[in-house]
């Protein structure tokens, strides 16, 4: 029998659950519903639930992972909030007083057919909205980001941290722009 995940080393998962990239798939707004729903039913108070991340843009490749973020009121205490996820299959990746990041689809023998990542904050806490609605309603600089990933693809495939900071510029820049734009959309 093979090693638990939480008996693995980073580089460890980081070979099992490799960054890969892949045309956007239609199911994934399926993907994303489905779990929705499941949410609705099993977590309280939630405030606002959207799919952000590059799977919610159609026009760009993207990691076949579905990313939700679930916003509740500041009055809730999100560590509440945690085992009512891990009975639910997800698995806390990190945690903070005000965020909480959870996975759900990384087994043992690598990903499971369908993985989600899932973004736990306070109302208001959600720069992901603001650069998923820019880059849909932006398909150049969609475009811009999507040659980013490339280009780090290969690079980090074995190295999500060194993947996330590649993009983390681009992102941060984009999102002030959109919070310019969309002043009070959120």
């Amino acid at each position: 029998m093979g090693k638990k995940l939480s008996e693995m080393t980073l580089e460890e998962l980081w070979r099992l659950f490799p960054i890969f990239l892949t045309e956007h798939k239609p199911y994934w707004k399926e993907w994303y519903s489905d779990e929705e729903d499941v949410l609705k039913t099993t977590l309280p108070q939630i405030g606002r639930i959207n799919h952000v991340g590059s799977t919610a843009i159609a026009s760009i490749w993207a990691k076949p992972i579905i990313d939700i973020l679930v916003e509740v009121s500041k009055e809730c205490d999100l560590s509440n909030y945690k085992n009512l996820m891990e009975q639910n299959g997800y698995i806390c990746m990190s945690q903070s007083s005000d965020r909480i990041s959870f996975n759900k689809g990384y087994t043992e023998n690598g990903f499971a057919e369908r993985v989600f990542h899932l973004h736990l904050r306070y109302l208001g806490e959600n720069d992901e909205l603001y650069f998923r609605d820019y880059l849909i309603e932006h398909p150049d600089a969609a475009k811009q980001y999507e040659e980013i990933k490339f280009k780090l693809w290969k690079k980090y495939e074995y190295n999500r941290d060194g993947y996330t900071d590649g993009k983390t510029e681009f992102v941060e820049t984009y999102t002030e722009k959109a919070k310019q734009i969309y002043v009070g959309r959120y």
